[in-house]
């Protein structure tokens, strides 16, 4: 198998060239990974060198660190000592401005480009940045470059940190280098894992979504380490007497180099030791390497994005969920169309709201499991992102975008996404969430892509967050108040908690499930455990009695009423809303919000 040609952004800027829209482009992204070019892998520089730019004659490689490097050369250059001697940007910019005059066929790249005109006030940068800036400025309007067969890439990792004289510049193109395809990543897994065809490759392949090539390789090349024997030895021992056994043992250790010993056995064998041969399909042999690459991506990620997203492996699925049938018939649709690929019936976001203590953290994580979808967490950004912000941002959406089919769960969502004055952080976290909305409103991420964003006070919330396009459905949560309600969430709480117990339905409603009507899911959960422990057998009727009389729920009724209120306002069908709700009065609903919102 073999990669396309050239990158879809490679394609861009040779198309962007050949039609003379532009001569400077900024390359952006993912900039310093490796790129698999006829089965080699090259830096960025190496394939802009030797394959994007292999028209030109001469090709020039800056930065400041380094110094000019000429990678390519096919004719006499005059004062050619005054150019690769140059390392300081004083030096090294005129040296590069006098070569792009005086000669054609000329490429030049410029590696780090924000050190030389860094993002921010031009009044508070150093002169010598501010001389960079105009000097690159300049390449790009100067008539006198109109007519010269030559081209310039300014290369940095993250687009906010370069100057915005330079982004903005209509005659500079900026071009975003995108993490691997999964074309490009099945090319790369089958170069690294050439036994790997058919269903295990694109298995390979769809677990590496959101890696760079340079970390794929890193988890499925062979490794030099000093205690690969070690590694060796204790896997064999796992495997026992399987007939492939040393092989895969000799395969295995040099892929498990820096997990533990004890890492390695809950990957291989978690339980009991068993016959991993008689456990493992045919077909499933790379299954430890499937539970490995999957396993380091959510490191590789979660480091990679600052420690501010967090993969979510909820332990519950739906049937530890009680009761919200409608909720969950909704949310299972949702994830069918997903998998399905039916992405125009896929809404771009859900907004849960309710009370707190109704489920909307547990039935979100039991919705990441039921469906199967990688879910992560965005945490709180508003408060810890400072510096570089949006660049990082930038980063954690590309990883979002890349890894595809995900869950983005943002909890507290009036937190996130309420006050967005910037007051006292320069503005950061407007910009920040005016990136973020319009990230979720992206067309290119319905189905792909789909945000959970939960709240108990939804008139908090940006209005402009709720509109359609954003967070198209709007699901309630409420406290239960029908007795087979409550028994489906008692029961579901016993179960997932194993609590013995002798209580029936609908023999026992009126001394227990009538008496929950009102609790909030958390209030139930609280009263099985207080029961549980009251006594040291199964509970039974009487002691559940008596725990619903020794429980003290903590609650403010006003603004319980006001949350469970807005709650219905915000539904997006009349459907989803208790019985109690199904015919209010649209008119009687806000006058009552009103008077609610003066009391709180």
């Amino acid at each position: 198998m073999t990669a396309p040609k050239l990158p879809g952004w490679a394609q861009e800027i040779r198309s962007t060239y050949l039609r003379g829209e532009a001569s400077v482009f900024i390359l952006h992204g993912n900039v310093y990974d490796l790129i698999l070019h006829q089965g080699e892998l090259l830096s960025l520089v190496d394939f802009v060198s030797g394959v994007l730019l292999a028209a030109k004659e001469i090709i020039v490689h800056y930065n400041a660190a380094t110094g000019v490097k000429l990678r390519k050369r096919e004719r006499v250059l005059d004062n050619l000592e005054d150019l690769v001697d140059a390392r300081a940007p004083e030096r090294a910019l005129p040296a590069l401005e006098s070569l792009l005059l005086t000669q054609d066929k000329v490429g030049i790249v410029i590696d780090y480009a924000e050190m030389l005109a860094p993002a921010g006030d031009v009044a508070h940068v150093l002169e010598s940045d501010r001389r960079a800036l105009v000097t690159m400025h300049r390449w790009s309007l100067d008539r006198r470059f109109d007519h010269s067969d030559n081209i310039i890439l300014l290369v940095t990792e993250q687009l906010p940190e370069l100057s915005a004289k330079l982004v903005s510049n209509p005659k500079i193109a900026s071009v975003e280098v995108g993490l691997p395809s999964i074309a490009e990543r099945k090319a790369l897994i089958a170069r690294l894992e050439p036994d790997a065809e058919g269903a295990d490759l694109d298995r390979l392949a769809e677990l590496s979504a959101g890696l760079k090539n340079v970390q794929i390789r890193g988890i499925l090349m062979p490794a030099e380490d000093e205690d690969v024997e070690v590694r060796r030895k204790f896997i064999l021992k796992l495997l026992g007497e399987a007939p492939d056994a040393r092989e895969r043992a000799e395969k295995l250790a040099q892929k498990f180099v820096g997990e533990s010993l004890d890492e390695i056995k809950k990957l291989l064998q978690p339980n009991a030791p068993v016959d991993l041969e008689a456990a493992l399909e045919p077909e499933s042999r790379y299954e430890e390497v499937f539970k490995l690459l999957d396993k380091k991506k959510r490191k590789i990620l979660e480091r990679e994005c600052f420690g501010l997203i967090e993969f979510v492996e909820p332990q519950h699925d739906f049937s530890a969920v009680g009761g919200m049938d409608g909720v969950k018939a909704e949310l299972m649709g949702i994830a069918k169309n997903i998998k399905a690929g039916n992405r125009t019936r896929v809404p771009m976001g859900l907004l849960f709201t309710g009370p707190m203590g109704t489920g909307k953290t547990f039935v979100a994580e039991a919705f990441a499991k039921s469906s199967g979808l990688t879910a992560i967490k965005l945490k709180n950004f508003r408060s810890k992102w400072v510096g570089s912000t949006e660049g990082n941002l930038e980063k954690i959406l590309a990883v979002v975008k890349a890894i595809g089919n995900i869950l983005v769960i943002i909890d507290e969502g009036d937190r996130a996404f309420g006050n967005t004055d910037g007051e006292g952080d320069g503005g950061t976290s407007s910009r920040v969430i005016a990136r973020i909305k319009e990230f979720m409103s992206d067309r290119e991420n319905r189905g792909r892509v789909l945000f959970v964003l939960m709240t108990n006070r939804p008139d908090k919330l940006d209005i402009d967050i709720k509109r359609a396009g954003r967070l198209d459905r709007k699901i309630p949560f409420f406290y239960m108040d029908e007795p087979e309600a409550i028994e489906s969430v008692l029961s579901a709480q016993l179960r997932r908690h194993k609590i013995g117990h002798t209580l029936q339905f609908p023999r026992d409603r009126e001394a227990v499930s009538t008496r929950l009507a009102g609790y909030s899911n958390a209030d139930i959960e609280a009263v099985a455990l207080l029961a549980y422990n009251m006594t040291e057998g199964d509970v039974d009727p009487a002691v559940f009695t008596r725990a619903l009389d020794d429980f003290l729920p903590s609650r403010d009724a006003t603004t319980l009423e006001y949350m469970e209120l807005l709650a219905v306002f915000e539904s997006s069908t009349r459907e989803m809303l208790p019985k109690r709700y199904h015919d209010i009065d649209v008119d009687e609903l806000q006058a009552r919000l009103r008077v609610l919102r003066a009391r709180i």
